[in-house]
């Protein structure tokens, strides 16, 4: 059995599909040996979307929260109405407070997970934090503590974090990495510290090649110019196969949408 992908929600469905969008990201994954989530979205319509699509959320595992922005992380309490995951994991100040400020009020808006670690607790969910990297089983595992390789690839100043509404470096963002072919397909939420330098961090701590992307680039809104300027210097890298979704853009290639199912050969 080959590692199995199915996005349950994204910021778009097919044209005719019952399915229902939201801006966020949920993916169920399957290894053969685990089924867990990757996200959660944000209102908890994953879960209506997966019963349409006939994934047994009660073979969760466990779930990965990619960072803690509500459109990742908003989802996890309603999951509980439909199983209970053993574990939650989470980077580096998951519990920091997350802004982003907003020109037309002149403030800054909370947009972090909307629960806490106390929270877990009392729902008793283990938490699992990643460092560095962490093994899930022999197919999957998770990364972050990424370095800063392009200069280009900026984290906009709206976004902040903690009470003292500091530069957001995302330093909780984790990716997961699955076994594909001949090297690497690289699972990403948001990519807030830029698709290039995770990929270009991965693949110099593993020394194997990231063959695939799937999930959000953080294009959408960039010129023309910055996105080809990335997608070019990730097929220099080796990046073969793109299914991107959610913060991506809408002009970048490969793009799925909410019902997609990814079959890593």
């Amino acid at each position: 059995m080959s590692c199995k992908l199915t996005i349950l929600v994204d910021n778009t469905v097919k044209k005719g599909s019952d399915l229902t969008a939201e801006h966020g990201l949920a993916i169920f994954v399957e290894t053969p040996d685990l089924s867990f989530l990757f996200d959660c979205g944000h209102t908890g319509i994953a879960w209506n979307n997966a019963e349409k699509l006939s994934v047994d959320l009660s073979s969760v595992d466990f779930v990965v929260l990619s960072h803690s922005h509500y459109d990742h992380a908003g989802g996890f309490p309603s999951l509980l109405k439909y199983c209970h995951p053993k574990a939650v994991y989470i980077g580096r100040n998951f519990w920091q407070e997350k802004f982003s400020f907003d020109k037309e009020s002149n403030q800054y808006l909370p947009k972090g997970c909307g629960f806490t670690k106390s929270d877990l607790v009392a729902w008793d969910v283990e938490e699992h934090e990643c460092k560095d990297s962490l093994k899930l089983d022999d197919y999957a595992q998770l990364f972050t503590n990424f370095d800063r390789h392009y200069s280009f690839e900026h984290i906009p100043p709206k976004f902040v974090c903690g009470s003292a509404k500091e530069s957001d470096c995302f330093d909780d963002e984790i990716c997961l990495l699955l076994k594909a072919d001949d090297g690497i397909a690289l699972v990403v939420g948001c990519s807030h510290q830029g698709i290039l330098n995770i990929t270009a961090t991965v693949m110099r701590r593993t020394g194997l090649p990231v063959r695939r992307i799937i999930g959000g680039i953080h294009l959408n809104g960039e010129g023309q110019e910055r996105m080809d300027r990335t997608l070019n210097e990730l097929k220099r890298l080796g990046v073969r196969d793109f299914n991107l979704c959610h913060c991506s853009g809408i002009n970048v290639l490969g793009r799925v949408s909410a019902g997609t199912v990814i079959k890593l050969d």
